[in-house]
């Protein structure tokens, strides 16, 4: 992947989404307006953290190349270089892959 240049504020991070489903378990072929929004893609940048009431920045608990879970509406969708990019805040993620 090329450098991204974007800088996500706060607490927020950008998502790459996995490609949606071509195919169900049974091997129908699906659609473009029966695939499901993916909910799961990768980290591609990390914002500095939320600013804390002390002033100081909390650390956040995901980093660029990280696999993350994410609610199905969350975030607001961009397109970067052509390339469809999701900004979601940390508290937004649900999960991150192991």
């Amino acid at each position: 992947m090329a450098k991204l240049n974007l800088r996500p504020l706060d607490d927020r991070v950008v998502v790459q989404p996995n490609e949606a489903e071509e195919t169900t378990a049974g091997g129908i072929v699906l659609p473009d307006s029966a695939k499901e929004k993916p909910q799961r893609g990768t980290i591609v940048a990390v914002g500095p953290g939320r600013l804390l009431d002390s002033g100081n920045r909390g650390d956040m608990t995901v980093t660029v190349g990280d696999t993350v879970i994410y609610g199905k509406y969350g975030g607001s969708d961009i397109e970067v270089d052509g390339q469809e990019m999701k900004i979601l805040r940390e508290s937004d993620i649900l999960a991150k892959v192991l």
